[in-house]
């Protein structure tokens, strides 16, 4: 079996209540639709039926609710997508082996009912997080409840990029050119977030937390390099903040905790990328996952298909490491 533990799915009436809401989410409502197998079933089966003995996790796809909602209606629409999510797991076992709750951050205390309700309730297997919650970082310690929630259930949490254009490239210009907000700012804004919450003690306080990168954990396999022996002195090219206490606070050298995130495979068939981060994160840390319909089913069985695992390895890519993050049978 093939679990693919990372794709999207914006149910239509969760699409129509989001348009309802907000008349400034309609140019968003319009670019999700013109995917159809964002939401349109049998469009989306047709597509995982060229895969023999596969299923899908699904969550609910880009922008975050945070970044363009009021808490009010974030916590509204996140009630109506899970519940909607939930049920379409219960209609089509055979086809969604579970669903990533989504939540709205910018109230820290709804938010943590509706992790609760959607854990214990609908049987969520985990939620859906964001790099930023509206431009604030993960580590800000208005979070913190947030993660420790999370820990006390036991069950991961997806971590999925986002950026704008409005994130500019150069000083000199209004925006991101050439969708690098994307190409280079996703990867990027992963990077920063999983630093950040490792220098923030996070996994010290939380060291059974289980957290899913998107696209194989950013940038951080490819610049091992930097992000360990580089970091080691951390401090010594900074002169307006003192960090001279960072890593001495920590129980572990930081670049063990880069290793305690698990990652996936959705990098869009790339073999390069699968060996960095296979190599990086280790075969029992890495989810099979293709960011389907945004990203290419075939393109990545094959490209893991062809990559030269063992079958233990391969069998624990596939499948096995999510079915024990999961809890599936």
């Amino acid at each position: 079996m093939i679990i693919d533990a990372y794709t999207h799915l914006a149910p239509r009436s969760f699409l129509t209540k989001m348009d309802d809401m907000s008349a400034t989410l309609r140019n968003i409502t319009r670019r999700l639709l013109s995917v159809k197998e964002l939401y349109d079933l049998d469009a989306r089966f047709r597509a995982m039926d060229a895969i023999e003995d596969y299923r899908q996790v699904i969550s609910l796809p880009n922008p975050s609710l945070e970044e363009c909602t009021s808490p009010e209606v974030g916590r509204e629409l996140a009630r109506v997508a899970n519940d909607e999510l939930a049920e379409l797991c219960a209609n089509y076992p055979s086809r969604f082996a579970g669903f990533v709750a989504g939540i709205s951050l910018n109230d820290v205390a709804t938010a943590l009912d509706e992790v609760d309700r959607a854990i214990n309730q609908l049987r969520a297997v985990g939620v859906q997080i964001y790099t930023n919650i509206d431009g604030h970082p993960l580590d800000d310690p208005r979070f913190s409840p947030f993660f420790a929630r999370m820990a006390e259930h036991d069950r991961p949490i997806w971590l999925h990029p986002t950026r704008t254009a409005a994130v500019r490239d150069y000083q000199t210009e209004a925006k991101s050119r050439y969708e690098m907000w994307w190409c280079f700012g996703w990867p990027y804004d992963t990077s920063v977030a999983m630093a950040r919450l490792v220098f923030s003690g996070l996994f010290d306080r939380h060291p059974d937390l289980k957290i899913i990168t998107h696209h194989l954990g950013g940038m951080i396999p490819y610049f091992d390099g930097r992000v360990g022996p580089g970091l080691e002195v951390l401090g010594s090219r900074t002169t307006d903040e003192d960090y001279s206490s960072v890593l001495s606070s920590l129980k572990r050298p930081h670049i063990d905790y880069f290793h305690m995130f698990y990652a996936d495979t959705a990098m869009f068939g790339s073999m390069t990328a699968l060996q960095c981060g296979l190599d990086f994160f280790g075969s029992d840390h890495v989810v099979f996952a293709t960011d389907a319909p945004l990203g290419p089913i075939a393109k990545t069985v094959d490209a893991l298909t062809g990559f030269g695992l063992g079958p233990d390895a391969k069998a624990a890519v596939f499948s096995g490491n999510a079915r024990r993050l999961l809890r599936l049978p």
